[in-house]
């Protein structure tokens, strides 16, 4: 109940100041759980991609956030999973792994940090770990505007329009394929390109006058 009141406050919120849209929600699963990938340009990413789904997502985000006043505590409360830059966690790996079991939604930012100038930049391989343990999809996310709103150095959100763009699934039979064939490297490719594609088309969207 505090999550979906919590929602609601943030979906007035960001509808009035962020001009906040988005679309393809209905690529989500309704029950099965899932991989959500997603483009990272703000802090505020994780906020967007929850705000129109019906179900909590954990995301993976790393443990020196934990630190920050009022955030690290909103994060624990979230059930956001913490990850170290320094080196692979066990734990952190079996914590989404039960969770995707589980059919929830797992969340992460394979750039690893934040993008400087809104380009989606090389994705880290880790997150592949997962999609050995689990019969996962892949779900890509595209995040445009969000950079401009709350851009890094900022204390205050700018009133800069966000749209977001939940896309096709990479489905468990097309990873399968990938890992029969010792093809890892040409899933990430395939990852990053779906996502750099739904990012692509977040900013259509929200700068139609700049399409050729």
């Amino acid at each position: 109940m505090t999550w979906i009141v919590f929602q609601w406050i943030l979906q007035v919120f960001f509808a009035l100041w962020l001009r906040y849209q988005s679309r393809g929600k209905d690529n989500l699963p309704a029950e099965e759980g899932g991989l959500l990938v997603s483009n990272h340009q703000s802090f505020l990413d994780p906020l967007l991609i929850c705000l129109p789904l019906k179900r909590p997502v954990s995301f993976m985000a790393r443990d020196s956030l934990f630190r920050i006043p009022i955030l690290g505590p909103f994060m624990r409360y979230q059930f956001v999973i913490p990850i170290s830059r320094r080196a692979t966690s066990s734990q952190s790996i079996r914590t989404a792994v039960d969770n995707l079991e589980h059919h929830n939604f797992v969340g992460i930012f394979p750039e690893g940090t934040r993008t400087t100038d809104g380009t989606v930049e090389r994705f880290k391989p880790g997150f592949l770990a997962l999609l050995k343990r689990t019969d996962s999809a892949i779900y890509p996310i595209g995040i445009a505007g969000a950079l401009r709103a709350l851009p890094r150095g900022a204390y205050f959100l700018r009133p800069k329009p966000i749209r977001v763009v939940f896309g096709t699934p990479i489905t468990r039979s097309e990873i399968q394929e990938y890992y029969d064939r010792d093809a890892e490297k040409e899933l990430l490719h395939l990852t990053h390109q779906r996502v750099a594609e739904c990012q692509q088309l977040a900013e259509e969207w929200l700068n139609p006058d700049s399409i050729d």
